[in-house]
This record gives structure tokens, sequence and C-alpha cells, in this order.
């Protein structure tokens, strides 16, 4: 208590005041949006679950819980938004903001509380994200399964494709790079991939083409171990075919298929440096377009919760400009909706353009946050006014 003190003591009036006036508005943010997405992203999930498949009523209401932090990482924003557009929208119609312009405090210093306030819920709400979603989430998957009694697998992943680029012998004796192996495995699950196929074009004028029914990684060797398949070679132009049944086979590919399958198919439950290994990978591994779209969601690991700094000064400006015009709840929580809709839209048309390439993934996850703040701050001059 002794460093809060502290600090409250070296706050000003002015700012003590305005913290005071926005923390109840904020709180009243954050508990109605958490509400609205509790009740349209998981409750009816989960009550569709205990009706249908006979989900027990406590592992339900902890699944719930522990998807809470996800949707507070999208309240965050929300809150702030509303907050402090009902807060500048009360003082603006009570005279206040008037008040203290005719004795020289300018607009942006009484909005600048609101700007601290939403840099703290940006940090919050990133750190939520980064340390606290990604095991939530994986919780809430290991309780569901659980509690529906479904094995729960260590890692898993379905058809999982890995191009291997390497040096390639010619006929002549020269090499070039290209593509030595394509690897298909239908699933892995814990270290065991099934059904693969691999075309092998590493030799000069033959294809192998190598089936099997199972595979691991062998750590002592290194490489992975093939059970139960054929070995098939074709010669350039189909002239000759030969074909090897083998129980077991190794196979010098390495474990990247494995760590290919083990990439969670959804960012929002990766860290970041997840993140980056992940994409990392995908860059060796040549797929490009999804290393793209890992990249644009390391971004927005960073851009989103900074939202939190666009919503409160757009909030803020709005506010204090309605002088004399008292706003009720249901009016600001209206035009909140609306803005939310817009910023939100436009996110989403930026982070596709990113994924399809049509961006680079700074641009399209800043260009948002950029435009926010432009406009904020256009509103912020009208109401300097």
């Amino acid at each position: 208590m002794a460093p809060l003190s502290l600090l409250t003591r070296r706050l000003s009036l002015l700012d003590r005041w305005l913290y005071g006036e926005l923390l109840g508005p904020l709180l009243f943010g954050v508990a109605i949006f958490s509400l609205l997405l509790v009740t349209g992203d998981a409750l009816f999930d989960l009550v569709r679950k205990v009706v249908e498949r006979g989900l027990p009523i406590g592992p339900a209401l902890q699944v719930l819980v522990l998807q809470l932090p996800s949707l507070v990482v999208y309240a965050f924003p929300m809150a702030m938004l509303l907050g402090t557009l009902l807060t500048y929208s009360k003082l603006s119609s009570g005279n206040e903001l008037i008040a203290l312009r005719s004795v020289g405090v300018p607009t942006r210093r009484y909005v600048l509380p609101a700007m601290v306030l939403g840099l703290f819920f940006s940090v919050a709400s990133f750190m939520v994200s980064d340390l606290v979603v990604p095991r939530s989430n994986h919780s809430s998957f290991v309780v569901l399964q659980t509690a529906l009694g479904r094995s729960i697998p260590k890692s898993s992943g379905e058809h999982i494709i890995y191009p291997h680029l390497a040096r390639i012998p010619k006929a002549d004796g020269g090499s070039y790079h290209g593509l030595a192996q394509l690897f298909y495995a239908r699933e892995a699950v814990d270290g065991h991939m099934k059904d693969i196929t691999v075309l092998d074009m590493s030799r000069p004028g033959m294809l192998q083409v190598v089936q099997a029914r199972e595979a691991y990684f062998d750590e002592e060797q290194g490489s992975l171990l093939f059970l139960d398949g054929t070995t098939t070679s074709l010669a350039d132009g189909g002239g000759s075919q030969s074909q090897i049944r083998f129980e077991e086979q190794f196979y010098p590919i390495g474990d990247t298929p494995l760590r290919l399958a083990e990439i969670p198919t959804d960012a929002a439950n990766m860290t970041v440096a997840q993140i980056r290994m992940s994409r990392t990978l995908l860059e060796q591994t040549g797929n490009l377009r999804q290393a793209r779209k890992l990249s644009v969601r390391l971004q927005e690991k960073f851009s989103v919760p900074l939202s939190c700094v666009v919503f409160a000064l757009v909030g803020s400006s709005i506010g204090a400009q309605s002088v004399g015009n008292a706003r009720s709840r249901g009016k600001g929580f209206g035009i909140s909706l609306i803005i939310i809709f817009g910023y939100y839209l436009l996110s989403f048309v930026f982070s596709s353009f990113g994924v399809q390439g049509i961006l680079p993934p700074y641009l399209s996850a800043w260009a948002p946050v950029a435009i926010g703040l432009t406009a904020g701050l256009v509103l912020l001059r009208r109401s300097s006014r």
C-alpha cells in the first residue's frame, strides 16, 4: 500500500479527479463487453454440449472460466472506448471541461489520463495475450476433452506436407539446389505418423516413391523409421520399374515433418516466441504462405493490444465535444458499437491483405492503428476549438 499511497500523493488533484471519474465507466465497460463476448462466443456452445453430449456442469464452468482470458483481450479495448466516451461526455455536459478551459487547462492535458490508462490496458492486454491465453486455452481443451471421455494427444496434426530442398546431383557431375523429396503424411499423433508417401527426386534420372503405413523419429539414428511399406523406383520416361517391400527402413529426412505437425493451427494459442520459431521453420521448408500469415499474426500480437490507446484517444475526443449534451450509457454504448465495428472491419481487411501478400506484414497490422490514431488526433483538435 505504501507505493500506491506515494504514487497517489505525486499525482495532481486534476489527475486524481479524472482517474476517479474514469474508473467506474471502465469497469462497467469491461463487465458488459466481457459478458457479451462470453454469451456470444462460449456460453451457448457449452450449453449445447451439456444438453446434447452430457458434459457435466462442473467441467463446463471450469472451461468457461479458462476461456475468459482470451475474451478479456478483446473486452479491454472496447471498455476503453465506452469508458472514455461516457466519462468525458458526462464532464462536458456538466460544464466541468469548460471550467478547466477557462482556467487555461488545454484539452490535451485533461485527455492525458485517458491515454495513460489506455497504455496501461494495452500492456495488460499484451501480457494476458502472450502469457495467459495460450496456457488457458490449452487447459480448457484438456478439461473439455477429458470430461467428454476423449483421449488427449500431446501433439497432433493432419495432412503434413514437407518439401525438402537440397543439392541434387546431375548426370554430368554437377549439381543444383532444388526439390529433393516431397513428404506427405495423413496424420501425426504423439510422434507417430501414419499413411506416409515420399516422392524422392534426389537421384538423377530416377524417381522413387516410398510408401509406409507408419513412421516415427529415431533419436539415435537421427532419421525417420518407416514401418511396413514399399519402395518403387521409376526411370525417367517410365522405361523401367522395380518395387521392394520392407518391414523397417530408415529414411534420412530428419524430424522436420514432426515439428511441422506440432505447429498450432491458431496463432492465438501461441506465444510470441512460438510464433517466431514456427515462422522460421515454415520459411526453411518453403511454406512461404503460412510463414507470411504467421508474420502478420506476430505483428498483430503487438498492434491489437495498442488499440486500447486508439480507443482511449477517440472516445475521450468525441466525449469532450458534447458540450451541454448529456449522453446516456445507452447512447454511448451504441456509438461505441459503431466505432468498434468499423475499426475491427478495417483491421480484418488489412489483415487479409497481409496474409494474401498484397501488403507487407508490418503495414497490414499497424495501418489500422495509424489510421485510428490519426482520426483521434483530428477529433482532439476539433474538440480543442
